[in-house]
């Protein structure tokens, strides 16, 4: 099953750029946003090469993240304008990529369901190919955008603007030592998600904000995790990671069903309607399962382990 999500803790030290919680702030965030955003401009290359390769687009989604929750981390020391142009363009990689990663998880799917009704006849295997083939196409023409965005930015000169956005990085001003900082930041980002998590999940989108809201304190975490105890950040992640894994599950089923029901009503070919609804009903299938499985786990105990666990790291900033 995929899951949006990039690599487990331990190899995700590679994104630490400073250990000392003295260092001054804005010196942190110069090398945090220089890393994240070379990554995206990179991942955006590697995503419009010749060779289709789907890992590409999901790491392109992963840096685009990444690269968000850096410019919310250190918004205090960037100038306006410059961030907004950033975060403008990361929301339009990340929508661009985010299609074309939706289409790749169906592709997926049609790879291990099998075919509706009896899977010998002739009807049923010639919907398929023909399903097959529409989202081959959909794929394909999926990579437009990317391709388009990197046109513009390669106009806009990306690698420039980035360097212009580092030298004004709390330009004129020598601001706190970066574990104070960090402490100051982690706190209200950690309140928001709290508050998305107390929430009763009734509809798929509140479970699809829970999770986008996890991601944003978990990639916020691995900035500022320098400043924490090492033990402590390493379950505050475990914890994120698990939540990720569980609304992953839920998430992906119900975009894939999302998806294939907007697909049934363009058919006219009553046999590939047929074979649609069967691979949506098997999606939302899935996802009704998903989503108990997560309510199951999701308790109230759960939660309070988790905020228990990050005011605790909060409390023992090393600054």
């Amino acid at each position: 099953m995929p899951v949006d999500k990039d690599m487990p803790a331990r190899h995700r030290r590679v994104w630490v750029v400073s250990k000392a919680a003295k260092t001054p702030a804005h010196e942190v965030a110069v090398r945090t946003l220089r890393h994240r955003l070379e990554a995206v401009w990179s991942e955006l290359q590697s995503a419009c090469g010749g060779r289709h390769d789907p890992e590409r687009i999901h790491q392109l989604r992963v840096a685009t993240r990444r690269s968000l929750a850096a410019i919310d981390a250190f918004r205090d020391l960037l100038p306006a304008r410059s961030q907004d142009w950033f975060a403008t363009w990361l929301h339009r990689i990340r929508r661009a990529a985010g299609d074309a990663r939706d289409l790749d998880v169906l592709s997926d799917r049609l790879a291990t369901v099998p075919a509706a009704g009896d899977c010998r006849s002739d009807t049923a295997q010639t919907a398929r190919r023909r399903l097959v083939a529409m989202l081959t196409r959909q794929r394909a023409a999926s990579r437009r955008p990317v391709h388009e965005i990197r046109e513009r930015l390669i106009a806009a000169d990306w690698p420039a603007r980035l360097e212009r956005l580092l030298e004004r990085v709390g330009h004129g001003r020598s601001g706190p030592p970066f574990g104070r900082y960090a402490r100051r930041r982690f706190r209200p980002l950690a309140r928001r998600f709290f508050v998305r998590a107390d929430r009763r999940l009734r509809e798929a989108d509140e479970i699809h904000r829970l999770r986008i809201e996890g991601k944003k304190l978990r990639y916020a975490l691995e900035i500022f995790a320098p400043v924490f105890p090492p033990r402590l950040v390493t379950r505050c992640e475990k914890a994120l990671e698990s939540l990720q894994e569980h609304l992953g599950e839920f998430t992906d089923h119900a975009t894939v069903a999302d998806r294939l029901q907007r697909w049934q009503h363009r058919q006219a070919d009553a046999a590939d309607r047929m074979e649609i609804r069967a691979l949506r009903d098997t999606e939302r299938s899935r996802a009704r399962k998903a989503r108990k499985a997560f309510a199951k786990w999701w308790s109230p105990t759960r939660r309070k382990t988790l905020r228990q666990r990050v005011e605790r790291t909060l409390r023992r900033c090393s600054a």
